[in-house]
């Protein structure tokens, strides 16, 4: 299905009082295996799209910070505690937004997949690329190149 980005994607938190959107296409889309992710997330693995951060919006509700106090920030919704976007740390042009907060999910599917060293052995994603832990900074910038290109045909 194709997504008319121009119009813009909402989501929102379990509950509904924490809502946003986003006025074009991620620039990248991944499944993180770290243990800390599983332990957040309660489950095999987290998924991520990346958004240029002058392209998401929170529109209602004031996210709060949880999970792990500094290394990154994780926003929550303060009523429910969904954890719905991360802004990582040191990089200040994007946001990792939960990509199951959305609306419409038929876009999604994960480019990369990240920690695989900490994957549980029965996981299995279709994401393109795998990395034992983070690609390297010189490796990110192919990556962000390559789903764009990949990225494009989809939608």
């Amino acid at each position: 299905m194709k997504i008319d980005w121009s119009s813009g994607l909402q989501g929102e938190c379990r509950c509904g009082r924490l809502t946003m959107r986003v006025n074009a296409p991620p620039i990248m889309t991944a499944a993180c295996h770290c243990r800390g992710c599983q332990r957040m997330r309660s489950s095999a693995y987290s998924l991520t799209a990346m958004f240029l951060k002058s392209n998401f919006l929170v529109m209602a509700g004031e996210p709060v910070i949880g999970g792990l106090h500094g290394e990154h920030r994780h926003f929550f919704c303060p009523h429910c505690k969904s954890w719905v976007f991360t802004e990582p740390l040191g990089v200040d042009h994007f946001v990792n937004v939960r990509p199951t907060m959305f609306d419409d999910l038929s876009w999604f599917v994960p480019f990369i997949e990240t920690y695989t060293c900490e994957k549980l052995p029965w996981v299995r994603t279709p994401a393109t690329h795998s990395f034992e832990k983070f690609p390297a900074m010189a490796e990110f910038s192919l990556l962000l190149a390559t789903f764009a290109t990949h990225a494009s045909k989809q939608t």
